[in-house]
């Protein structure tokens, strides 16, 4: 969870991040999906997800907005995919044909 809270007029929004999906089992091969809910004023956020495996500093993902198509690292681009909803105030990740190199600890950001 992020709140961000400064005095400068630009700066005033609050900002939350809550991923409600914990373990997650997933056959090998299968695909799977996290979810990441966020909430803030802004009317462009950027959403991010990282991946962190054991003993690792966590690594960037991807990155979305509103107004690109947003970035992937080039090793995450064929089978890791997030869509921003801002209606939703969502940005699940989907992986596809899960392997086991994903076991990994995943974090959304805002």
């Amino acid at each position: 969870m992020c709140k961000r809270c400064c005095s400068k007029s630009w700066c005033r929004a609050e900002e939350n991040v809550s991923q409600p999906t914990e373990d997650v089992m997933v056959i090998e091969g299968q695909p799977t999906t996290l979810s990441c809910l966020f909430d803030t004023t802004s009317q462009s956020p950027y959403l991010f997800w990282y991946k962190q495996q054991p003993n690792g500093m966590p690594m960037f993902m991807l990155r979305r907005d509103t107004f690109s198509p947003g970035e992937t690292t080039t090793e995450f681009k064929e089978r890791f995919d997030a869509r921003l909803n801002v209606t939703a105030k969502s940005v699940p990740l989907t992986i596809q044909r899960v392997q086991l190199s994903d076991s990994a600890v995943y974090y959304c950001a805002l």
